[in-house]
């Protein structure tokens, strides 16, 4: 079935209703009673589908913006603290909003919050930079961001270690339903249908994008953070028009920027440990849970193992994009 089209005159909520009942559905794995919707080949969840259409046709970049794009459970919760933390400068425990807010509350998601509802934010208010973030596949951003000079940062996974993380974070969602069952759970995966998914096309879509305009489109690994953190934060910095000088460098700032927003730090915060998002049901807790590269051979069978590893080598082959999947780590880092 064709997807319709999606234009500004169908932005009220009735035409929005309209245009969403006819798109195709499949139901979600990850929180039962809830809908995927089909859009220019993307199954965008029904909590979801509103705030991406709106975002698209709605939001006007400004050349200083920094947008922050994953897919879920890639790394965002790590990215937007280092984000923050570079461009504010904040790495001490006093007086820092990391220690008062989850990431998530000081970098807003455009579809899950900002334009969620009718009454979205002043964004023009704002002083620059702006940062955001999204899971909106690349094919599906505005054309303001793709015009303008701001800045794109794009932070993957393995599929198999996002596949098992994103499992496991359904226990964070409260639901009357029973488990879904991972063997059930994963043959959606592999099919594609899968929030924001499919995953590899999602990947592929920054990935390409990346590889035309590398000014505009930073691409970053989680695995690639994990070993070597201080090389990819200055990186980070540089992209995003904050580089660090010789004397911060000299006086130990990126270490310190890495320490503070590094696993162990965050969940020991007080906020993440007891606190709660501004927006849902989630506790901040529930974005802490092992982040470990390779934590897949301790979750999936032999079985999905191997049709995992196939379908990233079919999918990825001559894109350039591969990942070096170990075993489990034995430390543990931010989600």
């Amino acid at each position: 079935m064709e997807t319709p089209a999606v234009t500004k005159s169908q932005e009220s909520e009735t035409d929005l209703e309209i245009l969403i009942q006819s798109l195709p559905k499949e139901k979600y794995w990850l929180r039962h009673g809830l809908d995927l919707h089909q859009i220019q080949g993307f199954w965008i969840p029904s909590f979801a589908i509103r705030g991406i259409i709106k975002f698209r046709n709605q939001f006007l970049a400004r050349d200083t913006d920094v947008i922050l794009a994953s897919f879920p459970k890639s790394g965002t919760t790590w990215l937007k603290a280092l984000t923050y933390s570079i461009v504010n400068r904040s790495y001490d425990s006093s007086d820092n909003p990391l220690t008062r807010f989850s990431p998530h509350d000081l970098v807003h998601n455009f579809e899950n919050f900002i334009f969620k509802s009718e009454n979205y934010p002043d964004l023009e208010s704002l002083p620059n930079p702006r940062i955001f973030a999204t899971h909106s596949p690349y094919q599906l951003l505005p054309e303001s961001i793709k015009n303008s000079k701001c800045k794109v940062v794009y932070v993957c996974r393995n599929l198999l270690d996002q596949f098992v993380s994103r499992w496991h974070f359904k226990d964070s969602v409260k639901s009357e339903t029973p488990q879904f069952p991972i063997s059930e759970a994963f043959e959606m995966f592999y099919q594609g249908i899968d929030g924001y998914g499919p995953s590899w096309a999602h990947l592929l879509g920054y990935w390409n994008a990346g590889m035309e305009n590398p000014q505009k489109v930073l691409f970053l690994k989680y695995e690639d953070l994990k070993e070597n953190p201080n090389f990819y934060v200055k990186k980070l910095a540089e992209f995003v028009g904050f580089p660090f000088s010789e004397e911060e460098e000299r006086e130990g700032v990126v270490e310190r920027i890495v320490k503070f927003c590094s696993f162990e730090n965050l969940k020991n915060l007080e906020v993440n440990k007891n606190g709660k998002r501004q927006i849902g049901p989630l506790k901040n807790s529930a974005y802490f849970r092992k982040g470990k590269v390779g934590d897949w051979a301790n979750c999936l069978t032999p079985s999905m193992v191997e049709r995992g590893m196939k379908l990233m080598e079919d999918k990825f082959s001559g894109s350039g994009l591969s990942f070096k999947l170990s075993l489990p780590e034995a430390e543990e880092s931010v989600m």
